[in-house]
C-alpha cells in the first residue's frame, strides 16, 4: 500500500510505503522519472508479482543445462539488481546500493558464464544472490542505526541534514531538505 505525502519545503508530493519504511520519493520532476514511478511496481500484488518472477527463475534455473542454468541466473540476477537500481534512484532505499551492484554484477557473471558454457564462481550463483540479499539487509540496518534514516543521497543525513538528522527540517539553521521527518 502507498500514501502520498504532502507538500514539504517546496518538494511535490510523492509516493511512499505506509509504516515509514520506505523513504519518499525524489520529485518526479522529469519524464524519465515520472515514466520509472509509473512502471515501476513498489508494493501490493505488482511488487509481489515481481518478486514471484524472480524467485520462479531462480527455482527453475537449477533444471535447466548448464547454460540455460547460467543465464536464467544471470537473468532473475538483472531483473532485481534493475529492479533495485530503479528504486534507489527514485527512493534511495539504502539496501539498493547493494542489491543494485551486486545484483547487476552477478548477472555479469552469469551471463558470460552462460556464453562460456561454465560458471566463473563455481556454481553459487544463487548462493551469492542470496548473500548479497542478506549484506543489503544488514547495510540497511547499520545505515539506519547510524543515521536515523534507511535513505542515503541527497536530504537523508549524508550531508548533516535531512530526515532522522538533528537540527533539520522548515526553519532549521542548518538548512536542510524540509521534508521532515517521515516518522
Amino acid at each position: 500500500m502507498t500514501a502520498t505525502q504532502p507538500e514539504a519545503g517546496g518538494q511535490a508530493p510523492g509516493r511512499r510505503a505506509l509504516f515509514g519504511w520506505s523513504p519518499p520519493d525524489l520529485p518526479a520532476d522529469t519524464t524519465l522519472k515520472r515514466r520509472a514511478d509509473r512502471l515501476l511496481p513498489r508494493t501490493g500484488i505488482p511488487a509481489a508479482l515481481y518478486c514471484a518472477v524472480v524467485v520462479g527463475l531462480l527455482l527453475l534455473a537449477p533444471n535447466l543445462p548448464e547454460r540455460g542454468n547460467l543465464a536464467v541466473d544471470g537473468l532473475a540476477a538483472l531483473a532485481a539488481g534493475a529492479w533495485c537500481a530503479v528504486n534507489l534512484w527514485r527512493c534511495r532505499h539504502a539496501h539498493c546500493v547493494i542489491t543494485s551492484t551486486g545484483w547487476l554484477a552477478l548477472s555479469a557473471v552469469a551471463f558470460t558464464g552462460a556464453a562460456l558454457g561454465h560458471s566463473l564462481i563455481a556454481g553459487d550463483e544463487q548462493p551469492v544472490f542470496l548473500a548479497v540479499l542478506a549484506a543489503s539487509v544488514l547495510f540497511e540496518f547499520g545505515w539506519s542505526k547510524a543515521r536515523g534514516t534507511n535513505a542515503v543521497g541527497r536530504g537523508t543525513g549524508t550531508t548533516g541534514c535531512g530526515p532522522g538528522a538533528a537540527a533539520c527540517g522548515p526553519g532549521a539553521a542548518g538548512g536542510g531538505t524540509g521534508a521532515g521527518s517521515a516518522r
